[in-house]
């Protein structure tokens, strides 16, 4: 009669393994947040026509500029195309009134405004979050 070995291949069990492991950390999460409810909102910055001069995807494209000095190289990072991302910077920088970006040799910085704007703006959410949580927090 051949031998047989008793083996379990490493590389399909290791994935399992952490999917497993994933999948109880997650059942353990809404286990403890059982009838727990979290109010979720967008705010954002609007002119008196409604256009938005300001918003969480705007901050998004700012931070991707930031980080990578490049505005194409945030339209890359961000899946969208170099004139839209251009096109959401000069709408806001025409309804705020200020420069955001700027030129820097061959890619582009933030201006100081921007970085308050930003600052600001995350600041703000962060409150605005936390204060819509407390309110509703016991109701629900």
């Amino acid at each position: 009669m051949p031998k047989r070995f008793n083996y379990v291949n490493i590389d399909i069990i290791k994935p399992f393994a952490i999917f497993m492991y994933n999948v109880t950390k997650w059942i353990n999460r809404m286990a403890y947040r059982k009838n727990k409810y979290l109010v979720r909102s967008k705010i954002w910055i609007a002119d008196d026509t409604g256009k938005v001069a300001f918003g969480l995807g705007r901050l998004r494209i700012l931070e991707a500029v930031d980080r990578l000095g490049s505005m194409n190289s945030a339209a890359a990072e961000l899946s969208m195309s170099y004139r839209a991302v251009w096109c959401r910077i000069r709408e806001s920088e025409d309804l705020i009134g200020r420069k955001l970006v700027v030129r820097q040799g061959k890619g582009s910085a933030l201006t100081s405004f921007a970085r308050d704007l930003m600052k600001q703006f995350t600041e703000l959410n962060i409150k605005f979050q936390d204060e819509a949580d407390k309110m509703f927090g016991n109701l629900i």
